[in-house]
């Protein structure tokens, strides 16, 4: 009868656990600790210790050490070296995840084994891993001992849901290197869109970032990298600036930097120093103005290549993806579709070779302020006499930058 009594309390353990939670329960507790975790990653590793985009409270600070450790057994050093190598590296052969140089199959499916692979680096570790934790409790628990927290994690989790609990664990150990590790390293260098022509391949994912914590946001990432907040365009949404927020007005965060918002004066007729200075800290958001004006060009000019030049679909198609791109990163092949399309449409050509002039303003750091200042008032005078109504209308915002 006792023996009974021990077996039945047994299978009753395995099958609820301590809780008795029901399914849906255990469902809500599942997402509910992905999502801290997800949220530990966005706030503390990525956009505080890689980035140094904010500071955080001790408080907030060594709750997301305990609970990366205890979820994910990553170590701060490694995860911020590896990142910090990524953006110095970014879609090179020394990038350690990226899927233009490893291919996108290749970071998709074996990200964690990347990243497990670039830790035992100890010249990444070096170089890149400085200013993360090296207190006590880092060296002797969350170092050392890595790999017991996500033991301990199971523990818990069996203990709280009995045998289902193994099932959450394994969700949890392979949330990030699906939602990080692939996702974010793997399609957020290979499938999007871009508000902006940064250096590298980076896309956003998705306009709200929810449920990888804002890191959906990745193009606008790459752009304004020690920005604090990912989201750019009115209509994005970043949730982890939403809790970095919640977290500075309880007096738990300091945000550092955020991207530059641009200001304007509409009564300014003439580029000066003030414009000089606000359009090079706002270039790419010029440049993605510039892009919108130039789409505003092709819209005008398309009548005239289909009807005139009789171009095919699949060449004015192509032609204008390229067209957006910035000139230095096309190959000779399509440069020279570029150069049979602008035969037919001199005020694309006109906006393609102006786009390059106006970004060779705040690449010339040889030039001085005054030679910079009279190259912009050249390009404005230039672009509003080059009979192009969307340039003209670009120029003219452009000087009325303050």
């Amino acid at each position: 009868m006792i023996l009974s009594t021990i077996f039945d309390s047994v299978l009753d353990f395995l099958a609820n656990g301590l809780s008795r939670a029901s399914g849906w329960q255990v469902a809500i507790y599942t997402l509910t600790v992905t999502h801290i975790t997800i949220a530990a990653v966005t706030i503390y590793l990525h956009r505080c210790q890689a980035h140094r985009a904010l500071d955080l409270h001790a408080v907030p600070s060594h709750f997301f050490r305990f609970w990366l450790w205890l979820t994910t057994g990553m170590v701060t050093k490694e995860w911020a070296a590896i990142h910090r190598k990524h953006h110095a590296k970014c879609e090179t052969e020394d990038d350690p995840h990226s899927p233009v140089t490893r291919g996108i199959k290749k970071v998709l499916l074996e990200g964690s084994e990347l990243y497990r692979a670039e830790s035992k680096n100890l010249e990444t570790m070096e170089k890149y891993g400085h200013g993360t934790p090296t207190d006590w409790i880092e060296r002797n628990l969350y170092t050392k001992h890595s790999a017991m927290g996500v033991a301990l994690m199971m523990v818990i989790n069996v203990m709280l849901f009995g045998v289902i609990g193994v099932t959450v664990w394994a969700v949890q150990m392979i949330w990030i290197p699906i939602m990080a590790a692939g996702i974010i390293n793997g399609i957020g260098h290979y499938w999007g869109y871009r508000n902006y022509e940064c250096t590298d391949a980076a896309t956003n994912v998705f306009p709200w970032g929810i449920l990888i914590g804002g890191e959906e946001l990745h193009n606008n990432h790459h752009t304004f990298g020690t920005s604090a907040k990912l989201s750019s365009k009115w209509y994005e949404f970043d949730i982890g600036w939403m809790y970095i927020r919640i977290l500075e007005i309880a007096g738990l965060a300091k945000v550092k930097k955020v991207a530059p918002a641009p200001k304007f004066d509409r009564e300014k007729l003439v580029a000066d120093f003030e414009t000089l200075q606000a359009v090079i800290a706002n270039r790419y958001e010029v440049m993605a103005k510039y892009a919108k004006s130039l789409k505003r060009t092709w819209r005008d000019e398309r009548e005239q290549l289909t009807e005139k030049a009789k171009f095919e679909s699949g060449f004015l198609k192509s032609s204008k993806k390229l067209i957006q791109c910035e000139p230095a990163r096309l190959e000779a092949p399509q440069k020279q579709q570029l150069t049979e399309l602008f035969v037919h449409s001199k005020a694309l050509q006109t906006m393609h070779e102006m786009r390059s002039e106006l970004a060779a303003i705040w690449e010339r750091s040889h030039a001085s302020r005054e030679q910079l200042l009279l190259q912009l008032q050249d390009w404005c005078a230039r672009a509003e006499a080059s009979g192009i109504h969307a340039l003209r209308e670009f120029s003219l915002r452009l000087r009325s930058y303050s």
